[in-house]
């Protein structure tokens, strides 16, 4: 969390000291939160805190709350004002086709979005060298992120495993590699705004239909969340985990495509 703090603080300081928000405007909600908060440890340090209240004012940012219930209730509110995720996700397809296959990715597999561009970035790379075995289990249609720990086992974020079916994986293999300044910057000329946590909330929303809370967490990397999750939870033992978590995406699928 500190070394989250201190990266955000360095990398948007140069907001901070030439008084301009207006790329705030492009973030996600959750990353926006990120980013003022560490502008303003870094503002108070810097003897600036009176100027950064004044640019939050100015450029009409608002704190998210941290009360568990207003939490809800913002969502709750988000659901009902015109804030139709897959809506989105089919704009940006129709707009920049390049990340079609892409965005397809980040719905099906509900990974963060920095984990998404890693995974379909790797699959790319190791198809190309022959290798995707490495990574990819065909036999049980599953990316084994815990084989590349450096990239997807992080100290507060995690993923292990995601089920993603053969012909994608296929599909995904033969794209070309893409970085998130890439993604970032395209889609802010087409005059979007981010909204890849939307994505990934969507997602374990969505999945509850078919799965628990305890095998959601699991495959979007929320092991650490409770006593159950750290000491009992065993995906192995439940047989059937691919085949619902398949049910429930091809029926995702199938929602942005009408």
């Amino acid at each position: 969390m500190v070394k989250d703090r201190i990266r955000y603080a360095k990398k948007f300081s140069h907001c901070l000291l030439n008084r301009d928000f207006s790329e705030f405007g492009t973030f996600s909600e959750t990353r926006k939160e990120h980013i003022l908060k560490a502008l303003s440890g870094l503002a108070k340090f810097l003897g600036m805190y009176e100027d950064f209240k004044a640019l939050i004012k100015a450029y009409g940012l608002k704190w998210r709350s941290s009360n568990a219930e207003d939490l809800i209730i913002s969502r709750m509110i988000k659901a009902t004002e015109n804030n139709n995720v897959l809506e989105w996700i089919r704009e940006v397809k129709a707009k920049l086709p390049q990340l079609n296959d892409f965005m397809d990715f980040v719905l099906v597999s509900g990974l963060r979005f920095e984990e998404a561009i890693n995974s379909y970035n790797l699959i790319i790379g190791l198809a190309k060298e022959g290798r995707l075995n490495d990574y990819y289990n065909a036999e049980k249609e599953t990316l084994e992120h815990y084989r590349f720990k450096n990239l997807f086992i992080r100290r507060t974020k995690k993923v292990f495993v995601t089920f993603i079916p053969k012909t994608f994986v296929e599909r995904i293999s033969n794209q070309k590699q893409l970085t998130r300044f890439q993604i970032d910057n395209w889609i802010k000329r087409k005059g979007f705004k981010s909204r890849f946590s939307d994505i990934r909330e969507y997602f374990a929303t969505y999945m509850t239909k078919q799965l628990s809370q305890a095998e959601i967490d699991f495959l979007q990397g929320r092991v650490c969340a409770s006593v159950f999750m750290r000491n009992y939870f065993t995906p192995a033992l439940i047989k059937d985990l691919k085949q619902r978590t398949f049910k429930a995406t091809r029926k995702i699928e199938n929602s942005i495509k009408a």
